[in-house]
């Protein structure tokens, strides 16, 4: 006893060390190492068998990619089987179930599963979960790899023997890509028992014969498809003879018809949602409606009759004596131009829609799908007559109430107000210089200047104060939308006003009895109609162009002799005054003072100069003026201060990221433009004269005006 005691003792201190190889610490944390880590002084311990470093095939061929990677989703089937024994029962004595073995290339791991049988009492499906399989003993410490698997061999899996007879083709071809010489495929045995129970069944007559119409499959394939005609059905029956709009649906999934009726606006019908629910058509009525159950799917007998007291015994007839056969409507009935019989209703199909033809192009190769007309001509629209405009309010809230019981008030065009809005320098207003056409000397001498507001298509007028003129300047006009005069007051239509289409130099408008001659516009006015030349007709130059073309064409030689004439040093450069007098002598008035003034502009020839400091300037001072700004002081000694080489110039970001820390209140635009203007040669910003300029108390710039470069 002693000496099995010893040898127990040493055999267990041999598997604690053992086991004791197999942890190590990291981080001071008893962590599992491997099953190949060896003993000590590099020896394999007791029951450790080396395992090869390297496959079979060399270490070039085949991808660098791991596993998981190179086979993902890459599975080896088999299929196989096995014999259970039955004790328990003596008709059969062992049981023959069919499985799958699947073999997952990614991890090595194995599933078997087996596919269930209809009524067969086992507990079917997977009978081994995916999981790496050791081999048998005595290689348990082992898995199963690809390299096990063949046809027509047996595997043990947990003590249980499966006999692989076949696989799958991709199967077949990883195999022989290994190098796995296949073995042929062996044939897969029967389960006597279930062999033996299929006899029976099949031996046996049913008692009851029931019929089965599989409609799985059409539905399957139809599900969702649904042919569409517009039908017709004219009501002879009702007091008007209506002609009722129909929609006829066609379930192809189950071969039933479903009609909706399309009831009009204001027709006075009851909308019911549904002309006839959903179910199938007969082609033909019963004169009478048949009686519950003389329809049915079967036809049963009774064996006894009265014979046997009240008791009876029925059973299905399998010729079905008696039964109603009725013939129903199909998609190959519908066509265009078909009358269908809906309960006793004659129904025309008079269209369809476009998967209902490709539907009956495809599958009987009908063409032709000429629609029936059966709409009747719409009713001539009833001209809407406005009464004339009573002189209260304005026109638009006038017509408001008369569109609507609750008065609404007029909308206005918020898109264009948002677009045309001032914006920054961009005001999108017209200023035009204009003068009074009167015979008054006093009046003669005065000027206005009109503005066009773009974003609402406003007018406002306002006079300069002119010394010793014993007129007091200001508002003349208040602004807002002014009519075109020579127009009836008290009229249905609406008045037309004012655009800026009518507004131009050399224009003669009349605003509320006062006429005005326009003489001059802006810059901004002639830039923005110049830049929207398909809104202004006579600031296109292609239209000018053209205009002149035809009327100077005949007289071109007369023109080259003028144009000479008007320069004798041949400079090719006349001044614009010259040049106005010229277009105006050819042309004999007929191009207006706008259009002359954009085809001098067109060919115009300007000096290169800068921007005008002074007038910049004079914009800024007169915001910071208006802002109450003064911290000239403070602005100049933070300049002084971010100076550290004390040159007298910062870059452009700093100078730009100083003013807005002070919060200067000027726009982002004109002080990027000041800024820019200021700049050295080496893109730093002058700041001592930049404060300089916008110092309003010291250095003030009383009157604010671009130098005007005279053109030729």
């Amino acid at each position: 006893s002693s000496f099995f005691f010893i040898l127990n003792f040493s055999q267990l201190g041999k598997e604690k060390f053992h086991k004791s190889q197999l942890w190590g610490y990291c981080n001071n944390v008893a962590m599992l190492v491997g099953e190949d880590k060896p003993g000590i002084g590099g020896e394999p311990l007791p029951g450790q068998k080396p395992k090869p470093k390297h496959s079979v095939f060399p270490r070039e061929i085949g991808s660098d990619a791991p596993a998981w990677v190179a086979f993902d989703k890459q599975v080896l089937s088999f299929d196989a089987y096995f014999e259970e024994e039955v004790p328990d029962k003596n008709q059969e004595l062992y049981r023959i179930r069919h499985c799958k073995i699947y073999f997952y290339l990614e991890d090595d791991t194995i599933q078997v599963v087996e596919p269930q049988v209809k009524n067969s009492g086992i507990t079917q499906g997977t009978i081994v979960r995916r999981h790496r399989i050791p081999l048998p003993p005595p290689n348990e410490d082992q898995f199963y790899t690809v390299d096990h698997f063949n046809i027509n061999i047996e595997v043990i899996l947990y003590a249980r023997r499966y006999r692989i007879v076949d696989c799958d083709e991709f199967t077949k071809n990883f195999l022989r890509k290994m190098g796995v010489r296949l073995n042929p495929p062996a044939c897969r045995p029967d389960d006597p028992y279930t062999k033996e129970r299929q006899k029976i069944v099949d031996n046996m007559k049913p008692l009851r014969p029931y019929e089965r119409l599989d409609t799985l499959r059409q539905f399957l394939e139809y599900d969702g498809h649904v042919l569409r005609f517009f039908c017709v059905w004219d009501d002879q029956e009702s007091i008007f003879h209506d002609t009722r709009e129909l929609v006829l649906h066609y379930y192809l999934s189950d071969d039933t018809i479903e009609i909706k009726e399309v009831v009009p606006v204001n027709s006075g019908q009851d909308a019911v949602p549904l002309f006839l629910r959903r179910d199938k058509l007969p082609k033909y009525a019963p004169p009478g409606l048949y009686q519950p159950g003389t329809i049915t799917s079967r036809t049963v007998l009774n064996v006894f009759g009265g014979l046997v007291g009240n008791k009876g015994r029925y059973i299905l007839d399998n010729r079905k004596t008696g039964a109603v056969h009725q013939e129903f409507y199909k998609d190959c009935d519908l066509t265009i131009g078909a009358v269908i019989n809906v309960w006793g209703r004659k129904i025309i199909l008079c269209d369809c829609d476009e998967f209902t033809k490709e539907y009956y192009r495809t599958k009987y190769g009908i063409t032709d799908f000429t629609p029936i007309p059966y709409k009747a001509p719409p009713p001539p629209e009833i001209e809407r007559k406005f009464p004339p405009y009573t002189g209260f309010g304005s026109e638009e809230d006038s017509l408001c109430s008369c569109l609507s019981l609750l008065p609404k008030p007029p909308q206005k065009d918020f898109k264009k107000f948002m677009e045309k809005d001032r914006s920054g320098l961009e005001s999108n207003i017209l200023r035009f210089l204009a003068k009074l056409i009167t015979d008054n000397p006093i009046d003669k001498e005065r000027k206005f200047i009109i503005s066009y507001f773009l974003s609402d298509d406003t007018i406002s007028v306002f006079e300069p104060m002119q010394r010793n003129t014993g007129i007091l300047g200001g508002k003349f006009l208040e602004r807002g939308r002014i009519k075109k005069p020579g127009q009836e007051l008290f009229k249905s239509e609406p008045s037309e006003y004012f655009k800026a289409q009518n507004l131009f130099v050399g224009a003669r408008v009349c605003f509320h009895g006062h006429n005005f001659l326009l003489v001059d516009a802006d810059e901004y006015a002639f830039s923005y109609m110049e830049k929207h030349a398909n809104e202004f007709p006579m600031a296109d130059i292609r239209v000018i162009l053209k205009k002149l073309k035809d009327v100077a064409e005949p007289h071109s030689r007369e023109v080259k002799q003028m144009f000479a004439a008007a320069d004798p040093d041949h400079t090719k450069v006349i001044e614009y005054d010259s040049f106005r007098i010229l277009i105006v002598n050819i042309t004999n008035g007929a191009l207006s003072e706008h259009e002359i003034m954009t085809l001098g502009r067109c060919y115009s020839m300007r000096d290169d100069s800068e921007m005008d400091v002074h007038f910049l300037l004079a914009v800024a001072q007169e915001q910071l003026k208006k802002k109450s700004f003064e911290n000239f002081g403070q602005l100049s000694a933070v300049f002084v201060y971010n100076d550290r080489e004390k040159c007298g110039a910062l870059p452009h970001e700093m100078c730009r990221t100083i003013c807005k820390s002070f919060r200067l209140p000027l726009a982002d635009d004109l002080l990027q433009t000041l800024l820019n203007v200021f700049e050295d040669g080496h893109e730093k910003v002058e700041y001592k004269k930049l404060v300089d300029g916008l110092n309003w108390r010291e250095n003030q710039i009383p009157a604010f005006q671009t130098i005007k470069v005279p053109l030729k």
